[in-house]
């Protein structure tokens, strides 16, 4: 592919390219480019969200390209405060390397393990002496660390800042001059660590990296970014029927971006939006556990719901022993969209949206009542919403 229609491919569903003239030159140099993603495993799963970087990895990876992905080992156990409105809790290297080896395990679903260069940055941090550290301090100044908009947010409001957070960004950018990164991925909110990385490689005579930052991806709920702490997250291990079942409750107006940032491709707009709908779900849900998983998946959605069929469905099932004690519609309607989905959902927006509209149904008996109390027995099934039930053991 010619550098000009690279570059095309590359840029598309980018928020910032600095700059995209600097990329075309480096392109036309007619030699791969070590693209450089760091990622902090403070967490033993992804989702989908964290996929959007990878994913754009990915692609300069299928264009010959060198995808160094960078296993943060050592800034791990400081966190990352970009977008933090508090010092993120420490972890321990030992804890750090459990989270890395699922980590990587499911990043691995998107990129050629065969052909992606792993690197650790404790391989050069731990060998640092204090006087190097007091040495690479000296070439950032406090001002320059206080423009973070994060930092300046905690002290507008008398929050703390821990002197090891104002390590972090220099830390991301020395990590680029270590492995002499061409490129540099990262989330809107890595920006201003990566523009630290590109001054440390001037400084060191080193061609400066392209910033290239991704959208944050919204979550299920359209309106926040993808976390498991706002319940609105397609996790990368969720079994493929959940999976499959989370995404086809995105919104129509959602559903392009995740075309472009998930899959990165553009939905066809001459498509009915159910069927669009239906093939992301089962591309990505085939990406993620093999192509007859996604369109077994895909089958079971049909028979659940289009075809009205939830006795013959594979369903989750929920131990009636794990269940509270006297529930009523409401706290069940809850407890299972959490329990089997991961989705929190208000009691207001249950009452509104779920259950006096008559969604919510057991064994097809519409359940109107939120306080009404509920008996179940092995076997029931639940219809939570369209796409959503539960069957109960």
């Amino acid at each position: 592919m010619s550098p000009d229609l690279q570059l095309a491919q590359l840029t598309a569903g980018t928020a910032k390219v600095l700059s995209a003239k600097e990329l075309l030159d480096k392109l036309r140099l007619g030699r791969p480019l070590r693209i450089k993603l760091g990622v902090d495993p403070t967490a033993p799963d992804i989702h989908l969200g964290h996929t959007v970087a990878l994913e754009k990895l990915r692609q300069f990876q299928l264009l010959g390209h060198q995808a160094v992905l960078l296993i943060g080992d050592f800034t791990a156990t400081v966190g990352d405060p970009s977008g933090r409105s508090a010092t993120r809790p420490p972890l321990t290297r030992d804890e750090v390397l459990a989270n890395a080896a699922t980590y990587t395990d499911q990043a691995f679903k998107i990129l050629d393990k065969s052909l992606t260069e792993i690197v650790y940055n404790g391989d050069w941090f731990r060998k640092m002496t204090y006087e190097e550290v007091l040495r690479l301090n000296a070439r950032v100044t406090l001002q320059q660390m206080l423009q973070r908009e994060d930092f300046r947010n905690r002290l507008d409001a008398g929050q703390e800042i821990r002197l090891h957070e104002l390590q972090y960004p220099i830390m991301q950018g020395w990590d680029s001059v270590e492995i002499r990164a061409d490129v540099e991925i990262g989330g809107t909110d890595q920006l201003f660590n990566i523009l630290v990385g590109r001054d440390l490689q001037k400084e060191e005579g080193q061609p400066q990296q392209v910033v290239m930052v991704l959208p944050l991806l919204e979550g299920l709920d359209g309106v926040r970014k993808m976390s498991k702490s706002y319940g609105n997250y397609v996790g990368v291990s969720d079994p493929p029927q959940e999976m499959f079942g989370k995404l086809m409750s995105v919104s129509d107006e959602l559903m392009d971006r995740y075309y472009l940032l998930l899959l990165g491709e553009a939905r066809d707009p001459a498509g009915h939006p159910m069927e669009a709908k239906k093939a992301l779900a089962e591309k990505l849900t085939g990406r993620y556990h093999g192509a007859d998983a996604g369109s077994a998946a895909r089958a079971d959605w049909d028979t659940r719901f289009s075809k009205k069929d939830l006795a013959a469905a594979e369903l989750p099932e929920l131990p009636l022993a794990d269940l509270p004690a006297d529930l009523s519609v409401l706290a069940l309607t809850a407890h299972c969209f959490k329990t089997a989905f991961g989705i929190d959902k208000s009691n207001s927006e249950l009452r509104k949206q779920f259950i006096t509209t008559g969604s919510v149904q057991l064994n097809g008996e519409k359940l109107t009542d939120p306080a009404s109390p509920v008996v179940l027995r092995p076997g029931d099934v639940l219809k939570l919403s369209k796409k959503h039930a539960v069957r109960f053991a």
